[in-house]
């Protein structure tokens, strides 16, 4: 008998373990069993250990995203919230010394709204907006193009150009810009001049005329913007597969309809995206209007940024400068929602 038993025993041990529902129920009955002692192995051993591991992993994120969470607290959320506030508030000089405001109401909202000045402040900036990001955007994809034909040492140097364009302080460049086009020793003028074709602009001031005005604020704006806009779609362009313009060229395709056929299309989430980040930088574009025009001549480049500061710390009315800034908050998210929601399905299509 003791000697069939342990035949037996052999047997089973040396049994080897095949795929299929019963080697899984055999398997999960074996490791499920209990041990030496009375007490079950496997399952036991890491369930504490395992619920351990679980509760940390799912803090780690949390630890790790509370910095930044708490830095959007404080510079983001509270300001907006302030701002907000005080839009709903009686702000103004003495508000400020005592710390106290009565509450307004709607009626920072009702003047701004029923002022004279909104909607041409509106349309103004919507369509400087639009001209700023287009400009942006058709330079830089030709930028991008040019990128990838050059050379590795021109490249380079066109890269390095581009990033110290980029990284200029927006008040320095502006200030730069302002000389630039001074009248009486303003660079350009004198070039303009030299030429002898346009006659002599020596004493031209391009900040007092609207035109011109105009043409000083979106070249300086579209200048410092081209560099990531060309940056970001060239390095998108470079992971596009040589073997699609391999294929095109041998069908005969020219360059102009390989670029539409084939890197457009790639290039779709990405213009998407600096389109975005576009316009929410230009539509809040301040320094370099401020500097160079004041919103000059004659409220000619007067936008929303503008307007808000100038209600705020030229008028006293801080009031009506948030209630301004607060529908320009507005007003751009309902510009941006439509290409957000498009990025936001474009990548869980992708996913």
């Amino acid at each position: 008998m003791t000697a069939t038993a342990e035949q037996v025993t052999g047997s089973e041990q040396s049994e080897p373990v095949t795929g299929g529902r019963g080697a899984g129920r055999l398997r999960r009955g074996r490791s499920a069993g209990p041990g030496p002692g009375g007490t079950t192995g496997r399952p036991d051993a890491g369930g504490r250990g395992g619920r351990r591991r679980s509760a940390t992993g799912s803090r780690a994120p949390l630890v790790l995203l509370a910095p930044a969470a708490l830095l959007l607290l404080a510079l983001v959320v509270y300001p907006l919230v302030r701002l907000v506030v005080i839009s709903f508030q009686d702000y103004g000089l003495r508000a400020i010394f005592t710390g106290q405001a009565g509450f307004a109401g709607l009626t920072n909202y009702t003047n701004v709204l029923t002022d004279a000045s909104f909607w041409p402040v509106i349309l103004r900036t919507v369509l400087v907006t639009g001209a700023m990001v287009l400009g942006t955007i058709v330079i830089g994809m030709g930028v991008a193009q040019l990128l990838t034909r050059l050379g590795v040492a021109m490249r380079t140097i066109v890269s390095v150009v581009l990033v110290l364009a980029w990284a200029m302080p927006n008040v320095a460049s502006s200030l730069v810009w302002q000389w630039l086009f001074q009248p009486f020793y303003g660079v350009l003028n004198w070039l303009i001049t030299q030429l002898r074709v346009f006659g002599d602009h020596t004493q031209d001031n391009w900040a007092s005329h609207p035109g011109q005005a105009y043409t000083i604020v979106l070249t300086l704006v579209i200048w410092q913007a081209v560099p990531f806009v060309a940056l970001t779609l060239y390095a998108a362009q470079s992971q596009i597969a040589p073997e699609y313009y391999e294929a095109g060229a041998l069908d005969g395709a020219s360059t102009w309809t390989m670029y539409r056929a084939i890197t457009l299309p790639a290039l779709a989430p990405t213009l998407l995206l600096v389109s975005i980040l576009s316009v929410i930088w230009d539509f809040n574009v301040f320094n370099q209007i401020w500097l160079l025009t004041r919103g000059g001549p004659e409220e000619a480049t007067l936008t929303l940024g503008i307007w808000t500061f100038v209600k705020s710390f030229v008028s006293n009315a801080y009031g009506q400068g948030a209630a301004i800034a607060v529908i320009s908050t507005a007003i751009l998210g309902v510009l941006t929602s439509y290409y957000i929601r498009r990025l936001v399905r474009s990548g869980e299509e992708d996913l």
